[in-house]
């Protein structure tokens, strides 16, 4: 039987919600692979590839949406959905994620529905 669990990378820089994130993806079924900051999170995506990225736009030091250009300019990442976790919820934010390349967008404080809506609509349709 192979490992049929998806790989997760949440880049996150707040332990609570990186805790929050953890319940939800192992309740899923699927494996969480923690990055607390850009850095960290470039290191764990040189030696593989993720299904999907739960990317935090205010991170220390370089921030996810400069992270996010780099993974979609990567053709080992481009294909990877991204989602955007952000507590910047003013007009313009949503459209700043998307066009920084997210293909989705998670506001703060996460909604548990919510997160499990994005991951299995990500994880369970092959597109």
């Amino acid at each position: 039987m192979t490992d049929s669990r998806k790989k997760v990378l949440c880049v996150e820089d707040n332990s609570v919600n990186m805790l929050l994130v953890s319940r939800i993806v192992e309740a899923e079924g699927h494996e969480l692979i923690m990055a607390e900051d850009a850095q960290t999170a470039e290191s764990i995506l040189d030696g593989m590839t993720p299904d999907i990225i739960l990317l935090d736009i205010n991170l220390p030091g370089k921030n996810g949406l400069e992270l996010a250009r780099e993974f979609k300019a990567d053709d080992n990442l481009a294909d990877v959905p991204l989602i955007a976790t952000t507590a910047q919820v003013l007009v313009g934010d949503r459209e700043r994620c998307l066009e920084a390349g997210c293909d989705d967008y998670l506001p703060k404080p996460l909604d548990i529905r919510k997160l499990r809506e994005v991951l299995r609509y990500y994880l369970n349709s092959e597109q």
